[in-house]
């Protein structure tokens, strides 16, 4: 039976603010909306996915590699103009957390979750500031553990950090699910820890991966609901 579930954090509880980044683009000439940076984010990730950059950079490294994958899909082109927005919004990361926009199904989901008698925890590759911004989104509650990976020193997808994370949580590996939303990052390195691993996969963009996919924290509480992961 499913005891506990691991989530990520970006990308699955949370994701950046894209109006700050509108504006900050906005603000040196660049217009580009929210709503279609927020359409561009799920195919700039499957190219962050299935890039070798994936295998050869930290976490730190992709996001910014990220933003500048979501201003290209949604043709926005690289200029200095949008190098010094993305420093802007690098520094207010730096300070605060830019991944700070909470869908309105997390909060009911979480819920649910733990209506279910779920544990829930955390494991995100973070720069130290998620706890911090858990607690300023009124979140931080719902979850019996957060993980973050620059206060443990390892990330994902080294299964060292998701062994933390069971002994943290008091969890086991067999009764234990992990979702997040980056195949090579979140599903291999659980599995590599002897976790089964869930992919959020918001836009239906991974049809061939071999794991179960959900399209949202409320689809994983339909799926957990019918009983696919006990």
């Amino acid at each position: 039976m499913l005891e506990t579930v691991f989530l990520d954090a970006g990308g699955v509880l949370v994701f950046p603010n894209w109006s700050r980044i509108s504006a900050a683009l906005g603000s040196r000439g660049v217009a580009v909306s929210p709503e279609a940076l927020a359409a561009a984010d799920p195919h700039a990730k499957r190219q962050l996915d299935l890039s070798p950059a994936i295998q050869t950079t930290n976490d730190a490294g992709r996001g910014w590699l990220y933003f500048n994958l979501i201003l290209n899909v949604a043709g926005v082109p690289r200029s200095a103009a949008t190098d010094a927005a993305l420093e802007e919004l690098h520094a207010y990361h730096q300070q605060s957390n830019l991944w700070e926009l909470l869908p309105p199904d997390v909060l009911p989901a979480l819920t649910a979750l733990r209506a279910r008698g779920l544990k829930l925890t955390v494991v995100s590759n973070a720069n130290g500031r998620l706890s911090a911004l858990l607690d300023r989104l009124r979140v931080a509650s719902c979850f019996d553990c957060v993980l973050d990976s620059h206060d443990e020193g390892v990330e994902k997808p080294d299964p060292r950090f998701f062994e933390i994370a069971l002994e943290r949580s008091g969890a086991r590996p067999e009764t234990t699910i992990h979702v997040g939303d980056l195949y090579q990052v979140d599903v291999l390195g659980a599995r590599s820890a002897g976790l089964r691993g869930v992919l959020l996969d918001q836009a239906g963009l991974y049809e061939e991966v071999d794991c179960p996919r959900v399209r949202s924290l409320s689809g994983l509480v339909d799926e957990i609901a019918r009983g696919a992961f006990d």
